[in-house]
């Protein structure tokens, strides 16, 4: 028997990368939209993978610590991105109300510590110490809240432009309160100086609401440049590529392969030049349009779809699923050239669908075969409505008629 030979240990092979970094990978630190107050702790809490409170916690205990906390809270609040979303941020705490409180409460102290410590227009009061800290804070809460109402609360999707306007009003309102107290007893001249404070608030809030003002102007720029730009894109297009399609679908011939697909990128590009960012509505002419579009891509057919008049039929109707059978018909089984019209009139609205292809006897369709029978013609006959089928050797007409009493929209 031969021997057996020494086994050699094969060395394991090494993981790959991505796999070992897969584990240790770190999601970014984003903004939720929905958040208590800016989301910035639970932004760095799940990418740290550490609970909430702790972060939380960190804030606090580094705030006390000569304020760095205030300063890396802020310093995150203005560098970290919210999440990707279309939703505007909501934030679940009313930061404005709760400011709003200890600026009523500071209010009410500093006009009774001034009243029972001086006169009407005495002037003997110096307000040093405990009662000019409070007269700081008190005129610091108030200017926030009006402040943090008008750049933030006013985009917030809870609030709102009148929450943002009441908030100012109520902190507008305690700080003349504030001023004209310290005006009228004559707080000395520390008071007097302290008086600039409330005075530079009620300003601040006030001049506030321009930021918004320059907000809508700048993007009301921007949209406007954004539209010039469309406008010598689409000429420039249209002066170049539009036109090189339409020779493209002139030359290559009506059922061709490429006149086709340039039909289609002709379509697709008109759409984002001339229809915008606004979803086109969902009515009868745009809905075969689109049908008619995705129906040339699959067969050998060019479909024109004209619409005259004013229709109010809807494309999730009995008549708009009638006419998308019929022309799929059309192109199925005829092919080539196909012409869709439809025709709003005052009490219905008709729609036609020709094609030239060889035609076809309806009795002679077999009994099992209800594309017609059901899906058009039935279909049309319970929806209250009449179709008709009319061919011939140099084609096949469909026509379809509903009735409407007032506003039918399927």
């Amino acid at each position: 028997m031969p021997s057996s030979a020494p086994s050699v240990p094969v060395p394991a092979r090494p993981a790959p990368a991505a796999a070992l970094a897969g584990s240790s990978v770190r999601p970014a630190i984003v903004r939720d939209r929905d958040c208590l107050v800016s989301g910035v702790s639970a932004g760095l809490a799940r990418h740290l993978g550490a609970p909430v409170w702790m972060v939380r916690a960190l804030f606090i205990v580094l705030t006390l610590c000569g304020g760095a906390g205030v300063l890396l809270y802020a310093w995150c609040w203005v560098f970290t991105p919210w999440a990707e979303g279309e939703v505007a941020p909501s934030r679940r705490v009313p930061v404005a109300w709760i400011l709003l409180v200890p600026a009523a409460i500071g209010t009410l102290f500093v006009w009774s510590w001034v009243v029972s410590n001086a006169g009407w227009g005495t002037g003997t009061i110096a307000l040093e110490g405990p009662g000019a800290l409070v007269l700081a804070v008190t005129a610091v809460c108030a200017t926030e809240a009006g402040l943090w109402a008008t750049l933030i609360d006013r985009t917030d999707t809870a609030r709102g432009p009148r929450h943002t306007t009441v908030i100012r009003i109520l902190s507008v309102a305690l700080l003349a309160l504030l001023f004209a107290v310290l005006l009228s007893f004559g707080a000395g001249p520390s008071g007097l100086v302290l008086a600039l404070l409330p005075l530079a608030g009620a300003l601040a809030v006030a001049a506030s609401t321009f930021v918004h003002r320059w907000r809508e102007l700048a993007g009301e720029r921007i949209r406007r440049i954004r539209e010039e730009q469309r406008s010598e894109m689409a000429a420039h297009l249209h002066d170049s590529v539009l036109q090189t399609l339409a020779l493209i679908q002139n030359r290559a011939g009506a059922s061709s392969e490429a006149a086709r697909l340039a039909r289609a990128q002709e379509r697709e590009l008109r759409a984002w030049l001339y229809d915008g960012d606004a979803p086109a509505d969902s009515d009868l002419p745009t809905d075969l349009r689109d049908f008619a579009g995705a129906l040339e891509l699959d067969y050998a057919v060019r479909i024109e779809v004209v619409s005259a008049g004013l229709s109010t039929e809807r494309a999730s109707g009995d008549l708009a699923a009638a006419a998308r059978e019929a022309m799929l018909n059309a192109a199925r089984h005829a092919g080539g050239e196909i012409a869709v019209y439809i025709e709003g009139r005052v009490s219905g609205v008709d729609v036609f669908i020709r094609d030239r292809g060889p035609g076809f006897d309806l009795d002679d369709v077999p009994s099992d075969r209800l594309g017609v029978r059901e899906s058009i013609i039935g279909r049309m006959r319970r929806a209250g409505g009449t179709g008709a089928v009319r061919s011939d050797g140099n084609g096949t007409e469909v026509r379809l008629s509903i009735e409407t009493t007032g506003d039918t929209r399927g």
